[in-house]
């Protein structure tokens, strides 16, 4: 992040006043780094639909409505980062998204962050690290079956479809 050429490093260290300056200085460049990661005329993200809690897919989906599916979802989608519940552990998987690609039959094609460095498991990825598809654990296909269904394709570790949680009792 560069600051503006008038506000010099000493500046902002020293006194009130250059604290002041510099939030202002952040708050600005802040600004316009959001705006920018806004699209700035690219449009909306192709998995804006897919935000949310969703339950099934290792086993067929049982209940979608109410706290008991908010209390455990088995993924969870963000713009940014998927959870995915896991059965060796207590805590969710967090994988980041690296790209994400639409086709023209509504499919999504996600490419997830290769990890660095994981431990465990005799140096290898742990088995439910990612999602099985297509034996790459930085891959994941979805294909949209309806406006609350989803199915991870070519996923050996989510065979079941999907439903999104609701609040709708």
């Amino acid at each position: 992040m560069m600051l503006p050429h008038r506000l010099g490093r000493r500046r902002l260290l020293t006194g009130a006043g250059g604290i002041a300056a510099a939030a202002a200085a952040l708050a600005a460049i802040g600004g316009r780094e959001a705006a920018a990661q806004q699209g700035a005329g690219r449009g909306p993200m192709p998995h804006a639909w897919l935000f949310g809690a969703w339950t099934g897919g290792i086993f067929p989906p049982i209940d979608t409505k109410g706290p008991s599916c908010f209390g455990q979802p088995t993924v969870i989608f963000t713009r940014d980062v998927i959870f995915r519940v896991s059965l060796l552990d207590i805590a969710y998987r967090q994988r980041l998204i690296e790209t994400v690609a639409g086709h023209a039959d509504g499919s999504l094609e996600i490419r997830l962050v290769p990890l660095q460095g994981v431990s465990g498991f005799g140096g290898r990825a742990p088995p439910d690290l990612g999602f099985g598809c297509s034996g790459n654990p930085n891959l994941l296909r979805v294909e949209r079956r309806g406006p609350d269904e989803i199915a991870f394709t070519d996923c050996a570790e989510f065979p079941s479809p999907l439903r999104r949680c609701s609040t709708e009792s």
